[in-house]
């Protein structure tokens, strides 16, 4: 910075000198005196003489400000020079002496002291984590609290049997409605070889017949998929409303059809997606004892207006499908315990048991299928065996929505107006279906 302000005072001073050299020129012409120039006329001259007046008071300055740029520069000069050396130095001490002890002590406190603030800090931030859980904990709680009181005043109270059980028993659901039951509902029977009375739904109509249910589907709530002992004592909920989904049992199953003398029907009752309704009636209806796996047999299909699927059904797959899928004789198969015609086990492909063959034309204890339709991935090897079907009414793609199947003998099935009025008379249970 100093050089620069040098170099240009000697270039005033220079331009100065020049100026005194020139030749004056006041005789050249005469002249008017003006103002701004005294006694000279504004000619070249006498510019000249009017700077040459102030030249002596500008050079004094000049030198003064000489002066005093080159103190300014002096003492940068030597500031910087300060700046460089204490660097220098600092470096070199920091090289050349080793650190005090308790300076490096001091420091590693130092650093403990901030790691500590850091984990205070953190410790801090999980307290109040902890603190919100332990909130949230105390209002579940006060809930859990109320609600323990709730149940502890419900307890209190007198424990009422809220299932209604009618006082008429019988040997079977007819026996019952011959002694005067009129109403459908949970009745206490005992077949002629049971050794104990079991408990049954009583389907009562308005001509007097009594069927014992033996199986309900209604809304898929109940996993059908059981082993054998289930099978053997019954599975689900019997309700005096008969809104529940239930198989009965097979041995109950069993002595009912062997404890009387009299042929027994079996009727089986449909209902499609649609709202659509049909049934069966297989007459000489009896199911083994264990030791024959509960084997199912049958007189003869009596009528109805679902078709014959105990039979077999004809796939056109192959000309041995109706005899591989006929149910007369067969015995009942479950996911534990395989009694079929096929190699594997149908009951375990199909989720369920059944009196399997090889498989089925009919299985109403198939995979409830909600809307009915299902797809051949859903199916089994023979890509019909999935589902609640029933072949002669509705094709190996439709699963059934609601199925009914009960006991009665066959001296009552057409009483009120023959086989005709049964089925007019299923028709009208919308509500009890």
């Amino acid at each position: 910075m100093a050089p620069s302000l040098l170099a240009i005072a000697g270039g005033l001073l220079l331009l100065v000198s020049f100026s005194s050299a020139q030749t004056r020129g006041d005789s050249i012409a005469s002249c008017t005196p003006n103002d701004g120039f005294g006694k000279y006329c504004p000619t070249t001259c006498g510019v000249s003489d009017y700077l040459f007046r102030y030249i002596p008071g500008v050079n004094r300055d000049l030198d003064n400000l000489l002066r005093e740029l080159e103190s300014i520069a002096n003492l940068t000069q030597g500031a910087e020079d300060q700046v460089v050396f204490m660097k220098d130095s600092t470096t070199s001490a920091q090289k050349s002496s080793q650190q005090d002890a308790h300076f490096k002590k001091s420091s590693n406190i130092l650093d403990d002291v901030l790691r500590f603030e850091k984990t205070v800090v953190e410790q801090e931030q999980q307290i109040l984590e902890l603190q919100n859980v332990l909130s949230a904990n105390e209002r579940r709680m006060a809930d859990l609290k109320q609600i323990s009181i709730q149940l502890q005043q419900k307890c209190s109270e007198p424990c009422k049997d809220s299932v209604e059980i009618q006082p008429i028993t019988g040997t079977d659901c007819q026996d019952v409605a011959n002694k005067g039951a009129t109403n459908s509902g949970l009745y206490f029977i005992k077949p002629a070889k049971a050794p104990q009375q079991f408990l049954v739904y009583c389907e009562i109509d308005n001509f007097g017949r009594g069927f014992t249910v033996i199986q309900r589907r209604r809304d898929g709530s109940l996993d059908f998929n059981k082993n054998w002992v289930q099978y053997k004592e019954g599975f689900g909920h019997l309700s005096p409303d008969d809104t529940t989904e239930f198989w009965l049992g097979n041995e109950k199953i069993h002595l009912l059809t062997v404890s009387s003398n009299l042929p027994t029907v079996l009727r089986i009752e449909l209902v499609d997606w649609e709202g659509n309704k049909r049934y069966a009636d297989y007459t000489m209806f009896r199911l083994g004892p264990e030791a024959d796996m509960y084997r199912l047999t049958y007189g003869y299909y009596f009528g109805g207006d679902a078709g014959d699927a105990f039979d077999g059904f004809d796939f056109g797959d192959d000309p041995s499908d109706k005899f591989y899928t006929s149910h007369n004789g067969m015995q009942f198969s479950t996911n534990d315990k395989d009694n079929d015609k096929y190699d594997g086990n149908c009951a375990k492909q199909d989720g369920s048991g059944w009196w399997m063959n090889r498989c089925h034309a009919a299985h109403l204890n198939g995979k409830y299928y909600p809307g009915g339709r299902y797809t051949e991935k859903d199916a089994g090897e023979y890509g019909y065996d999935n589902g609640i079907i029933w072949v002669t009414w509705h094709n190996r793609w439709y699963s059934l929505k609601e199925t009914t199947m009960k006991l009665i003998p066959l001296s009552r099935i057409t009483a009120g107006g023959g086989q005709e009025a049964g089925a007019k008379q299923f028709g009208g249970l919308g509500d009890g279906l």
